[in-house]
């Protein structure tokens, strides 16, 4: 049997664009997926601190330590520039592969960096 776990999540990510008129998707500071392991195209689910929104999409990356999070598309209209969102990956683990299992998660400030 298959658990879909918490593989990594990007915690209190401030929103610093917001753009309608890009196809879809969220843009991810490049320096933030390396660090939690997702990879460009991957699917993401974001919640919304403000509004309480959720949403499925899929991530791109962004300008390295640029601390860019970015609503694109029709995702544009779940938040707005300032927003906090947390943004989670999931995966499928097997029952030995839960057993020594840890996600990734990593914590920001407003700045959308890293907090140690």
């Amino acid at each position: 049997m298959l658990r879909c776990m918490l593989r990594a999540k990007i915690h209190h990510a401030k929103v610093t664009e917001s753009d309608i008129a890009y196809e879809g998707s969220l843009t991810v500071d490049e320096g933030l997926l390396d660090a939690t392991g997702i990879k460009p195209y991957e699917q993401v689910m974001v919640s919304n601190l403000n509004n309480g929104e959720r949403f499925e999409t899929y991530v791109i990356p962004g300008k390295r330590d640029s601390g860019v999070i970015c609503l694109n598309g029709p995702t544009a209209r779940k938040g707005t520039k300032g927003d906090i969102v947390i943004i989670f990956s999931y995966g499928y683990y097997n029952e030995d592969e839960i057993k020594d299992f840890s996600p990734e998660i990593i914590r920001l400030d407003e700045k959308n960096r890293i907090i140690k």
